[in-house]
């Protein structure tokens, strides 16, 4: 057991390194670097842009017709290692030099000729073009926003959430993380490793979704659809005017059609229930509370919906 002076001597000789860290700050390792850079490009015509980041946000939004403008934001990791000692050196580099590309009216942001430039570095863009740009952003690490434009969207993140007001066609992925998306008039392809979807159409196309772990909500469907959800229920609005395939391992179905709506059903439940609502059913096939085929005012295309755990709801 320490004595009294022999702690007294330790705390005097503690407070002065206390105070001497406070004054000197963190150790250079914990201190965060940062740098920026801001190009504007003219251009005519409708904008084929694709921007990539390994690491940071991206967003793009519409603004006046002819021009493109690029902000950007550098930031060093907290933790870089003695290894990244010239870690501000190469902020300065990108700075002087950014990673941007122009031919006409297609741009290409985030590619780096030498990828060790942004070694424990992130790069997050905002960017406002036309209206009439088709986009294809990618993120290693972070979440995109793409607002409304005209041409086709297709986004991907690692790690983030996606959110998209409007395209003529949409695909889009994460690992981890939501996905949104509205005023989609045309295809859509969307698939989450962990987190909800939500999509709303306003144009005939296809749809192929899937999640790994959260809720399915899409609107406006008037197409064939394709969607698997591992843990979370699926809400489906729209016309079938193809085949529908809904599966759901955990959560209930629901299904909402137009009150005139012709279709063939196979509704199968392992747990639950199946509600036709309104739409009178002619049945084939042999009784069963949990499994249910027919046809639905004289049948059409073919609604499949399967729940392992859960309730089919037809509205």
């Amino acid at each position: 057991m320490m004595s009294t002076n022999a702690v007294r001597r330790m705390s005097l000789v503690a407070a002065p390194l206390a105070a001497a860290w406070l004054l000197l700050g963190a150790p250079a390792s914990a201190q965060v670097r940062e740098g920026s850079f801001d190009r504007t490009l003219t251009v005519s015509g409708a904008v084929d842009l694709s921007v990539q980041t390994g690491s940071g946000a991206i967003t793009v939004q519409p603004g006046a017709a002819g021009s493109v403008r690029i902000a950007a934001k550098i930031k060093s990791g907290g933790s870089w290692t003695a290894s990244d000692s010239d870690i501000e050196a190469r902020i300065r580099k990108i700075e002087q030099n950014p990673p941007i590309e122009q031919q006409g009216s297609t741009i290409r942001i985030g590619r780096f000729a030498d990828e060790d430039l942004t070694r424990n570095i992130s790069i997050s863009y905002d960017i406002t073009l036309p209206a009439d740009t088709k986009v294809a952003a990618s993120s290693g690490s972070g979440g995109i926003v793409v607002g409304a434009v005209k041409g086709t969207v297709s986004a991907s993140s690692g790690s983030g959430s996606i959110q998209v007001e409007g395209a003529a066609s949409l695909a889009a992925r994460t690992g981890s993380g939501s996905i949104r998306a509205r005023a989609i008039a045309g295809k859509v392809s969307a698939n989450s490793g962990s987190g909800s979807i939500e999509i709303a159409q306003t144009g005939p196309g296809d749809v192929t979704v899937s999640t790994g772990s959260g809720g399915v909500t899409l609107t406006g469907v008037n197409g064939a659809a394709k969607i698997n959800s591992s843990s979370g229920g699926i809400n489906i609005a729209g016309r079938p005017v193809a085949p529908w395939a809904l599966h759901a391992s955990s959560g209930t179905i629901s299904i909402t059609l137009p009150p005139d709506a012709a279709f063939d059903l196979d509704a199968e439940t392992s747990s639950g229930s199946i509600s036709l609502g309104d739409h009178p059913l002619t049945m084939s096939g042999e009784i069963d509370k949990r499994h249910v085929t027919g046809k639905v005012r004289g049948g059409g295309p073919l609604i499949e919906a399967a729940a392992s755990s859960g309730s089919i709801r037809i509205k």
